[in-house]
């Protein structure tokens, strides 16, 4: 008999409540390690570490230039509720009509900036690259390790065009819009999910036009397989053709109406931005950066030519043009690699490397803590990283902006128009809108062929002081290093009024009826002898 006052070991579990108790303990135990285990099998650990090393390779300063002016239209509809549909931020092009194309993602990014700060717009936007990237993966119809290797290689190709920027967000939605339509070929239910897809898509970002398009190159690929033996692709023609039709009925549900469909198109017509955008130029594959995207190029086609699996008519369709517009543009990269890599996958893949599945035996409990490990020990240098680049901001801000500089010019207003240098003109307008509006900035929507003003001012070319006079320019901040820097330094009437590493102001008292006097020669041919290789950022 126990002693008084303690409670029996036995008496205890020989209730009936209490052996419920342990046995829900017991299972829920056990229910937890073989989800553990589940988790951690090869071939969803592949793609744990696939998402975090990709978040890790993602996480980047804040310093896309016109992530600023993005900002700045955010704080404009949340001040004005309204979206712009006339520029407010320059002088050079005020009161003329603007498609605000980016307002949602413009108002949520302003949002979280508010909430969080930078580190807020490193961590989201790693985290919609990683997606982006994982839902290509989950594509690959190949093993695990061949789709993880050519996930990485894939995003590698694309990196140069990554950042806290609208186009991510199309990445994203993109590789989402590529999942659906493959996988509706099973479920054709899944093409109605494309309808709320568009609805985001056409608000945030003119990349929406790539849904419809691709759509489309689905129907015509698939028109052409309609002969085949399974009879199957004929059927969905009918759920494919009603997808577009509602998704294009959608696309004037945005603040600019039916004219956002024809912008992506007047866009591409622009001469100054194919000229002097660097995203809108073909890919230079002397540079490093292009070199992932050369050798995938060349290894799909290789693989292609080589396999003995037959490639479909559509999916070679798809490649072709994706192709084109990566060759003809670095911003089209993303689009050629979500349509690459799962091919090059299913082409790589022989007959004894099937897509690997759950085993049906469980994983021994040294396998499981030893992925448990290598997951723990990547998130952690994951998470070390993400943390310096975050502690860095401040530190990159100031040497790729003119942080000092425009300190100098809140505490000395400019008398007059100031004339800019294009990619500081996003960051002028975040820091001094609305004391000072600015010359020029990254919307090379909205100023066009217009952007040849700037070209020649800068540059020293064609009567390159005819469009200071215009303007009335009396400071003008650019980097000191730069053509238009030189010849300043020259004239009489134009003084130096700060200057560091990054930025050099200049300065002049308010126009009279007489010319700002002559450049020199030697500085007039420096500035025409550079002038041909201005490279700008992009636009959007």
């Amino acid at each position: 008999m126990p002693a008084p006052g303690k409670r029996s070991y036995v008496a205890l579990i020989s209730t009936p409540s209490a052996r419920e108790n342990l046995d829900y303990s017991f299972h829920s135990s056990s229910a937890r390690y073989d989800a553990t285990v589940t988790l951690l099998r090869p071939h969803r650990l592949f793609a744990i570490l696939l998402f975090i090393g990709l978040f890790a390779m993602a996480a980047r300063n804040v310093l896309d230039p016109d992530i600023w002016w993005h900002l700045k239209t955010g704080e404009w509809i949340v001040q004005h509720r309204a979206v712009p549909h006339t520029d407010p931020f320059s002088y050079t092009r005020a009161g003329q009509p603007w498609i605000a194309q980016e307002w949602l993602f413009e108002l949520s990014i302003y949002g979280l900036f508010r909430l969080t700060g930078y580190g807020g717009l490193t961590l989201t936007f790693a985290t919609i690259v990683s997606a982006a990237f994982l839902l290509m993966y989950l594509r690959c119809q190949s093993t695990s390790a061949i789709a993880a290797a050519l996930t990485v290689w894939g995003a590698l190709a694309t990196a140069v065009v990554w950042g806290v920027r609208p186009q991510i967000l199309s990445l994203l939605l993109f590789s989402l819009w590529l999942w659906i339509l493959e996988r509706s070929e099973k479920n054709p239910k899944l093409l109605w999910w494309t309808l709320p897809l568009t609805l985001l898509w056409v608000n945030v970002h003119a990349g929406f036009i790539l849904g419809p398009v691709f759509l489309a190159l689905f129907i015509a690929g698939e028109s052409m397989e309609r002969y085949s033996s399974s009879g199957f692709v004929q059927r969905r023609l009918p759920w494919l053709l009603l997808a577009l039709l509602g998704n294009l009925a959608l696309v004037p549900l945005n603040p600019n109406g039916f004219s956002i469909l024809w912008y992506p198109f007047q866009t591409l017509r622009s001469n100054a931005m194919q000229s002097y955008i660097s995203e809108w130029a073909s890919p230079n594959f002397h540079g490093v950066d292009y070199r992932a995207f050369l050798f995938l190029i060349l290894a799909t086609f290789a693989a292609l030519a080589f396999s003995r699996r037959k490639v479909r008519l559509r999916d070679i369709l798809l490649l072709l043009v994706s192709t084109a517009a990566a060759l003809s543009s670095v911003r089209m990269i993303p689009l050629f690699v979500l349509v690459a890599v799962p091919l090059l996958a299913r082409t790589a893949a022989s007959d004894r490397f099937k897509q690997s599945r759950p085993s049906a035996t469980n994983a021994t409990s040294p396998s499981v803590l030893a992925n448990a490990g290598i997951v723990f020990l990547l998130a952690a240098f994951a998470g070390v990283h993400t943390f310096q680049v975050i502690q860095r901001q401040p530190r990159a801000e100031a040497t790729a902006f003119p942080v000092a500089a425009v300190a100098y010019l809140q505490q000395h207003p400019p008398s007059g128009p100031v004339f800019n240098e294009y990619s500081w003109g996003g960051y002028l307008i975040f820091r001094l809108y609305p004391n000072m509006r600015v010359f020029i900035d990254g919307r090379a929507d909205l100023y066009g062929d217009d952007l040849l003003q700037f070209i020649n001012a800068y540059y020293l070319q064609k009567n390159w002081q005819q469009v200071l006079i215009a303007q009335k320019v009396t400071t003008v901040i650019v980097p000191p290093d730069c053509p238009l820097a030189s010849a300043l330094r020259e004239m009489p009437e134009w003084s130096l009024s700060y200057q560091d590493s990054v930025a050099t102001i200049f300065s002049r008292p308010l126009y009279s009826s007489s010319l700002p006097g002559k450049v020199s020669s030697d500085a007039s041919r420096q500035g025409g002898a550079t002038g041909t290789s201005l490279t700008l950022a992009a636009p959007y």
